[in-house]
């Protein structure tokens, strides 16, 4: 496997960042976020990619900051910010894109691993997965777009039982409190963490398969309206959604797509009056 922190390829529409630094449970260094944020911008601005998949190498998905490497390198609190900032530019490419992101995020998440987990649009784990905060263990506070996503996801008093405990959530709860949409590997069928985390992988490349089968762009500008939502009055969303949809009606796969949907329904016998039905 190469050197390189991240790992970017695109193949027939589908883009795979995968996180690579696996003796450091894919913790950000200087040299991962640099990476990280040029790959996330170079993904999102490209007109061949219609899904993303976001993994990790190793046995875990994210375990947020090198902290070995903040106290060998970092002097400051200024450089801390600096490099939180540049690992944000890749957050908000991917967040405000209109390109679906799946993740699959097996083994343990926790810190700044959280934010990462969550610049996604739909989050699959290992059944053996944990996911927490853990910041204040080691005196620091959220960052990585924790305490701007996480609320919205798990809803405010969820959000603050994690930020406020050194609790990690099993898969279950995570399920549970809607912070992923999947778990693999419940049903006992993947036996060792390997095989679990492999079984992630293949769901999260199925998730996104399908995405791209199908009328991708229209899922892209659903995720986007959904993501963009808090920016905009209850009215500008409505706005926003009516300019949508008129925009997607006019596009080739739509209007290929409504015409053989009119078509199918044109063909489907109808069911027989009778008097009791209206």
């Amino acid at each position: 496997m190469s050197d390189s922190p991240i790992l970017f390829s695109v193949e027939d529409g589908l883009a795979r960042l995968t996180l690579n630094r696996p003796t450091r449970l894919n913790a950000f260094n200087a040299e991962l976020a640099h990476a990280w944020a040029e790959v996330t911008v170079a993904a999102t601005s490209r007109d061949d990619v219609g899904a993303i998949v976001l993994d990790a190498a190793g046995p875990a998905f994210c375990a947020g900051g090198d902290v070995l490497d903040m106290a060998q390198t970092m002097g400051s609190g200024s450089q801390i910010e600096e490099l939180a900032g540049v690992i944000n530019r890749g957050i908000r490419a991917l967040t405000e894109s209109s390109i679906p992101v799946v993740a699959a995020a097996h083994g343990t998440t926790a810190g700044g691993g959280l934010g990462i987990l969550m610049c996604s649009d739909y989050a699959i784990i290992g059944a053996d997965s944990r996911i927490g905060s853990l910041y204040a263990n080691i005196g620091l506070t959220p960052d990585l777009s924790v305490s701007a996503q996480l609320a919205h996801a798990v809803g405010q008093r969820r959000a603050l039982q994690l930020v406020l405990q050194d609790r990690l959530l099993t898969a279950q709860e995570a399920l549970d409190w809607g912070l992923v949409a999947e778990v693999v590997g419940a049903d006992g069928a993947a036996s060792t963490a390997a095989d679990i985390a492999a079984a992630v992988k293949a769901r999260a490349e199925e998730v996104a398969r399908f995405w791209l089968s199908n009328a991708y762009a229209a899922y892209g500008q659903a995720k986007r309206l959904v993501r963009s939502q808090p920016a905009r009055s209850f009215e500008e969303q409505l706005a926003e959604e009516a300019r949508s949809i008129g925009a997607a009606f006019e596009t080739a796969d739509a209007k290929a797509r409504v015409a053989a949907f009119a078509a199918a329904s044109s063909r489907r016998p109808q069911r027989p009056k009778t008097e009791e039905t209206p």
